[in-house]
């Protein structure tokens, strides 16, 4: 018999029975990954976030797993619901708190229904999803969202989810040799524009490296957290992110974390931080001290382009939004999230507002098309 169990810490699931249920090593999704967030001081019920993660087991032992979270807002999400919460409030009902399956902070495409590879995956991915939508019921609570989802997690939800998707920016590996292979597979305003950018950089005498999260102190960790507080405090934003996570990615998250920075002496300028599985390139943040024409790109973008030839990625995936992105060659991708509002009636005008939506996104996706940066049969140099 299979049962549902949720769970108030990520702790109270067995780190290696949860990483055995994923199919790839995406670290956004493994067990090290959430627990910093909680451990260090991110997840905090008053910023919103109350840890409820869900287990399926059969014989005790766990069989299916999804990291979910009792939300008291819609910050740290990237897929914006603030409208449907104003509207069913305005009706006189409790959007929140919601039930939300996702990685805090991280608008990271990637499977959120963990099952591993057994021939029942498909079906306990469903049990997931009827469990948290039965949790949903029996709480009372307004609604389930569950983002940025995986192709394979798509199937699980069944007709009461609603359908949305939005639209990233990827850097596709093709097979680069070099950073200058890479160059010439684009026209040629994209390929000088890049090229006079790095010229840029280059010339403020500042000195470009790439480092792994174990290669970096306490003390350097200690100043990129300050570098990525600074950007959040000048935008008038809250930065989540806790010194002592920052800390964690030089220590059990360090294999998979790395900085591109720039400096002046022993002095961190600016910095890009990037999380790495073993096919793709995640980035995250960014800071800096000085405005210097084309850092921001240098770091952001390219070293990590550069760094994903070295390494022989697939893909790089920046982060959200950033249709700039496009003209430095990276290529619109779809992504998908799945929404169960418990109302039937909200959850009706909610679904015919969705399909006016999807409209819009399906033109936007189409017209970034028309702007493909790649050479195709430009040859020139």
């Amino acid at each position: 018999m299979i049962e549902a169990r949720f769970h108030s810490r990520i702790t109270e699931l067995p780190a290696a029975d949860w990483n055995a249920l994923r199919t790839d090593d995406n670290p956004f999704l493994s067990h090290a990954f959430l627990a910093a967030l909680e451990s260090t001081g991110c997840i905090r019920e008053d910023w919103g976030w109350r840890p409820h993660h869900l287990g399926l087991y059969e014989n005790d032992a766990l069989i299916a797993a999804a990291p979910l979270y009792l939300k008291g807002n819609s910050h740290g999400e990237f897929v914006f619901d603030w409208s449907w919460a104003g509207a069913w409030e305005r009706a006189g009902g409790d959007y929140y708190p919601k039930l939300l399956n996702a990685v805090p902070y991280s608008p990271v495409p990637g499977e959120r229904l963990l099952a591993g590879t057994h021939t029942r995956a498909p079906q306990r991915r469903q049990a997931l999803t009827s469990a948290m939508q039965a949790l949903a019921d029996q709480l009372g609570l307004s609604s389930v969202h569950a983002n940025f989802l995986s192709a394979d997690d798509l199937p699980a939800f069944g007709r009461d989810w609603l359908h949305r998707t939005d639209v990233q920016f990827h850097w596709p590996n093709r097979g680069y040799a070099s950073f200058d292979d890479f160059l010439a597979a684009l026209n040629h305003k994209k390929r000088k524009n890049i090229r006079h950018e790095r010229a840029q950089v280059a010339r403020s005498g500042l000195r470009i490296e790439w480092h792994r999260g174990d290669a970096l102190s306490r003390e350097q960790w200690r100043e990129i957290h300050q570098l990525y507080t600074n950007t959040f405090d000048s935008k008038g934003n809250h930065a989540a992110l806790t010194s002592a996570f920052f800390a964690e990615l030089g220590h059990s998250l360090s294999t998979v974390s790395h900085v591109a920075m720039a400096l002046d002496g022993d002095v961190i300028i600016a910095m890009a931080l990037f999380l790495q599985s073993s096919a793709a390139l995640y980035g995250r943040y960014w800071g800096s001290r000085a405005d210097i024409p084309g850092l921001h790109f240098e770091l952001c973008y390219y070293q990590g382009i550069e760094h994903a030839i070295r390494e022989g990625l697939q893909r790089f995936e920046p982060g959200a939004q950033g249709e700039h992105k496009l003209a430095r060659g990276f290529l619109p991708v779809r992504t998908h999230s799945r929404h169960y509002l418990a109302d039937k009636g909200f959850r009706a005008a909610v679904r015919a507002a969705l399909a006016r939506e999807a409209e819009g996104i399906d033109a936007y996706a189409h017209d970034l098309l028309q702007h493909d940066p790649y050479a195709h049969r430009d040859a020139e140099p």
